[in-house]
C-alpha cells in the first residue's frame, strides 16, 4: 500500500464527504519539493548532497510502502453535518484542510529526519535538524533539543511562554542554530509598601535586593530598617507584597522626664508606643494622637496626668485664746502662754500634670495629739482723758461725732486726723489708723497735737466751739 492509498484508507473511516461531493485533497496530501526544503531549511542542498539523495528520491522514499503514517485528528467542525450550503458549508472544509496541513507538516518533519539519519548514519543531518539550545531562565540554564528554527519555536518545544512583562533575547522571530543561547527573564509584580505608602512595580529580578536595585532605591532605606521579606530572599514568580519600615531617629518627651533619643522602625505614634513598651493612663495624652505618621527626627510628646492618694502627718497650730486685761492699755497684747502644736494624719488626693501638682483634695483627718491653746492677754485699759466734753463738741463739728469716721478724703476719726499726724504723735501704739482707735485713745493723741500745734490744728471748728 503506497502513501496515498494509506492516507485514503485512514481518511475514509472519518466520515469524509461522499464520492459524489466534489472535494479534492490531492493538493494538500501530496508531498512537494517545497515541503522538503521547508523542513530541511537553508542547508537543504548540503544535507541531501551528504546523504547522496535528491528531492525526488526523498519524496519517493517517504511515499514508500514501509512508511508508517501517524493518525490524523479531524476537528469537530469538519466532522459535522455536510448538508449545509454556502458560507456555512465552507467553514468545516477549511478546518479540515488546516488539520490535514498540520498533520502533514508534523509527519514530514519526523519522516525526513528518520530517512536522513538512516541513510547517513546520523551525523550532520541529525545535528542540523535536532538542535541543542541552551535556554537561560532567570539565571537557571537548561538544554533544549528542538527542531525549531526560531527562538519562539524552541521555547514552544520547551513548554515555555513569554509574558507581557518578561524580557527575551533574542526576539521570538530570530533564527537559532545548534548551540544557540536564549535568555528569558521573568517579570514579577512587586508591591512595595514603605511606611504605609504603596508602590506597585514590575521587575525582572529574582531577589528583593535585586528588585530594589532595579527600582533605583538602593541606599534609600537606612541600615536597621525592617523588611517583611528578607532582602536576599527569592521573589515568587507570581509576585509579592513587601512591607518596609524605615529606621527613624525619634525624640521622646514623656511627662516631666528629660528628653531622650531613640531609634525605631515604627510607622505611627501608636506603633512607637508599643515598640517602646510605653503605657498611657486614662488621663494621659499623646500629642497629635496614635495615628500620626512618624518621620525621621520626629518628636513624640506624652502629657502625663497622674492621680495619687497620699497620707502625711501634719502639725496642728495652737488655737488662740484671748483674755481681756484691764490693767493693760487698750490695743496692747501680751502672749501669756505660747501653747503647744498638736499632730494629725491627713489623707489627700493629688493630681499632677507633667510632674507639677495641679489639684489637692483633703479626704480625711485623724487627730493624733490635740494642740494646747495659745493664751494672749488683750489690754482694755483706756487712757485717762481730760475735757472729754470739749473734745466731743469738737468731734461733733468735725465728723458729726463719729469717732470711726473714714470717708476716704484723707481725714480719719472723730477729730479728723491725717494718718501722718496720727502716727507722728504716737497713735500707732493704739492702732495703725485713727478711726480704728477708741474715743479715749483719739482724745489722748488729739491732746498731744493740741499741745504741739495749738487749736490751729482745727482752725474752723475750734472757732465754732469757742476755744480758739
Amino acid at each position: 500500500m503506497n502513501w496515498f492509498s494509506t492516507t485514503s484508507a485512514r481518511v475514509a473511516t472519518l466520515d469524509w464527504p461522499s464520492p459524489e461531493e466534489d472535494w479534492d485533497f490531492s493538493d494538500d496530501l501530496a508531498i512537494t519539493e517545497h515541503d522538503i526544503r521547508a523542513v530541511l531549511g537553508p542547508d537543504a542542498d548540503d544535507l541531501m548532497t551528504e546523504a547522496d539523495v535528491d528531492v525526488d528520491e526523498l519524496i519517493r522514499l517517504i511515499n514508500a510502502e514501509t512508511t508508517l503514517l501517524p493518525a490524523i485528528v479531524i476537528p469537530d467542525e469538519a466532522s459535522a453535518d455536510r448538508t449545509a450550503s454556502g458560507e456555512a458549508a465552507e467553514q468545516p472544509e477549511r478546518a479540515l484542510v488546516s488539520a490535514v496541513k498540520t498533520w502533514k507538516r508534523r509527519f514530514l518533519r519526523g519522516s525526513v529526519l528518520a530517512l536522513l539519519i538512516s541513510i547517513t548514519g546520523g551525523g550532520a543531518a541529525a545535528l542540523a535538524m535536532n538542535k541543542s539550545v541552551t535556554v537561560d531562565v532567570d539565571g537557571h540554564e537548561q538544554t533544549v533539543h528542538s527542531f525549531g528554527k526560531t527562538v519562539g519555536e524552541v521555547l514552544k518545544d520547551a513548554g515555555l511562554t513569554v509574558g507581557e512583562h518578561d524580557a527575551l533575547s533574542p526576539s521570538p522571530q530570530a533564527a537559532v542554530g545548534d548551540g544557540g543561547v536564549i535568555k528569558l527573564e521573568r517579570g514579577r509584580k512587586l508591591n512595595l509598601v514603605v511606611d504605609g505608602v504603596a508602590r506597585e512595580s514590575w521587575v525582572r529580578a529574582t531577589s528583593l535586593q535585586e528588585a530594589i536595585d532595579q527600582l533605583g532605591l538602593t541606599g534609600q532605606f537606612p541600615q536597621g530598617s525592617w523588611f517583611s521579606l528578607p532582602e536576599n530572599a527569592p521573589l515568587p514568580l507570581d509576585g509579592a507584597t513587601v512591607e518596609v519600615h524605615t529606621l527613624k531617629h525619634v525624640t521622646v518627651l514623656d511627662g516631666d522626664a528629660a528628653p531622650r533619643q531613640v531609634t525605631s522602625t515604627a510607622v505611627t505614634a501608636g506603633d512607637f508606643i508599643k515598640d517602646q513598651n510605653l503605657s498611657l493612663g486614662p488621663d494621659d495624652e499623646l500629642l497629635g494622637g496614635l495615628d500620626v505618621k512618624l518621620t525621621d527626627n520626629a518628636e513624640v510628646r506624652i502629657s502625663r496626668t497622674g492621680v495619687s492618694v497620699i497620707t502625711q502627718q501634719e502639725d496642728i497650730a495652737p488655737p488662740v485664746q484671748q483674755v481681756e486685761d484691764d490693767t493693760l492699755d487698750a490695743g496692747k497684747t501680751v502672749v501669756q502662754d505660747p501653747g503647744t502644736p498638736g499632730t494629725q494624719m491627713v489623707t489627700y488626693r493629688i493630681t499632677k500634670k507633667n510632674g507639677k501638682e495641679t489639684d489637692r483634695v483633703q479626704l480625711s483627718v485623724q487627730v493624733l495629739t490635740p494642740p494646747k491653746p495659745k493664751i494672749v492677754r488683750v489690754g482694755t485699759k483706756q487712757p485717762d482723758v481730760a475735757n472729754g466734753a470739749l473734745w466731743d463738741r469738737l468731734a461733733q463739728c468735725e465728723s458729726s461725732g463719729n469717732w470711726a469716721a473714714n470717708t476716704g478724703n484723707g481725714f480719719e476719726g472723730g477729730v479728723q486726723f491725717t494718718n501722718q499726724t496720727w502716727l507722728a504723735y504716737g497713735g500707732g501704739q493704739y492702732a495703725q489708723h485713727a478711726y480704728q482707735a477708741s474715743r479715749e485713745q483719739q482724745i489722748a493723741i488729739a491732746t498731744k497735737v493740741q499741745q504741739g500745734q495749738g487749736w490751729g490744728a482745727w482752725p474752723v471748728c475750734s472757732k465754732k466751739i469757742g476755744v480758739a
